[in-house]
Formats: structure tokens, sequence, C-alpha cells
């Protein structure tokens, strides 16, 4: 009877989990959607544009490995800027670890940090129960997780019936994709504007001035990248600090 009553609590919580998910989920699949068609019209065969979203599972940094792979960026070059990208996940997910109920195991820790993702550590921040029901987690970070391989698979099938003009077409929305992820940042955020000018700068020095193009694209973004990144948090720690 105890057995029964410990595992309608647990589907009950995943219930939950799901239903807080369903704002996530219902933005994530036109994104994964976008994802898809791009990715399609990049000439990346299905079946790894798929894996990406699959065992990735990082909008921001799918699309840029798209880009790289675009500009014939290498293995080692594609790695480091995607892990680059990805730092913010450590410090996400070390903050809900602390809200996770105790007694949570190790594999069930690390199984719930994969779902960690921008939208999913800002609703279960703004939780207001003391700890966290890992089974309510469980179900929040799979339905949004089901939603983005669910819109990337939707992305690729309609790719395929575009005509071939319209998909090789789809580059210049990557570019979009971005323009539409900075402009709101930096309409709440003014420092964001001046990184983002800076990292422009010197990805466009590094391009063009003769003593310094001696390296590939890739690492031109990983060097304007972390440079940028580096000189915000110096010149505008408290910016960040109330806006990350």
């Amino acid at each position: 009877m105890e057995a029964e009553v410990k595992k309608a609590v647990k589907i009950s919580e995943v219930k939950c989990g799901i239903k807080a998910a369903i704002p996530i989920a219902v933005g994530y699949i036109p994104i994964a959607i976008a994802f898809g068609l791009i990715a399609k019209s990049s000439g990346i065969p299905n079946y790894i544009s798929l894996l990406m979203s699959v065992i990735v599972f990082a909008g921001a940094s799918q699309f840029v490995a798209v880009n790289l792979l675009m500009l014939g960026a290498s293995p080692v070059e594609l790695v480091m800027t995607t892990f680059i990208l990805n730092l913010r996940h450590f410090l996400m997910s070390s903050s809900v670890s602390q809200r996770i109920e105790p007694g949570t195991s190790k594999k069930m820790l690390t199984l719930l940090s994969f779902g960690v993702t921008d939208e999913s550590f800002a609703l279960a921040s703004t939780r207001k129960e003391q700890y966290l029901k890992r089974h309510f987690m469980l179900g929040l970070h799979f339905t949004a997780y089901f939603a983005w391989v669910l819109g990337t698979y939707i992305g690729l099938f309609l790719a395929a019936g575009l005509p071939e003009i319209i998909q090789n077409s789809m580059g210049i929305a990557l570019y979009a994709m971005f323009i539409g992820i900075l402009v709101p940042a930096v309409k709440d955020c003014p420092p964001v504007l001046r990184v983002a000018l800076l990292a422009i700068l010197i990805n466009t020095l590094l391009h063009f001035v003769p003593v310094l193009n001696i390296l590939s694209s890739g690492w031109n973004i990983i060097i304007a990248t972390v440079l940028a990144s580096a000189a915000g948090s110096v010149l505008y720690p408290q910016e960040v600090e109330s806006h990350g």
C-alpha cells in the first residue's frame, strides 16, 4: 500500500512538471523548427541535425554550430566555441542542484543537469517552495527536451518539401535569428550592445587586418567571444549581475 502511494505521488509530481513546462515547450517548438530548416538548408545530414538536438540540447550553441559548419570550421573550433557558449550551464546547474530535495541521488542529479536550459532555470528559480521535487524537475525537463527534439524533426521534415531556391535562402535566417536574440537583450541592458559591438570589432580586426588574419573564422569567433566577454565582466560587473 505504501509503495502504491509513493508511486502515485511520483506520478503526480511528474504531471505537475509537465504542466509547468507547457509554456516552455510551446516556445521551443517554433525555434527548433527553424533550427531544422536552417540545418537542412546548410547541407547538414538529417541524422546529424537530429543528433545535435538529442545530445546537445542547447539552442544557441546548435545555431552557432551550424554557422561554424557552414564556414568550414574544424572540430576543435566547433567544440571550443560551443563549450564557451555553454559555460553558463555549469553555474545554472550548480544553482538548481541546491534547490533539489535532499536525498536525491547523484545519478538523478546528473540526469536533471542535462535538462537545464535558460528557460527551465528561470522557471525553477522562481518556484516558491524551498525544495524542488526531483520528479517535478524530471517532468519539466523531459517535456522541454521532447518539444525541442520534436520541433527539430518537424523542421527537417518541412525543409525536405521546400523548393531548392528557398532552402538555399534559409542561410540568411540564421543571422536574423541571432539579431532577434540580441535586440531584446540590448533593450533591457545597454552594456550588452557595447559588448556585442566590441566582439564585432575584434572579429573584424582579426579577419581584415593583414597581421592578424592568420587564423580561421572559427578561431576568430572564439577569440572575439572570450575577449569581449572578459571585457564586459570587467567594465560592467554590476550591470551583468543585475541582468544575468
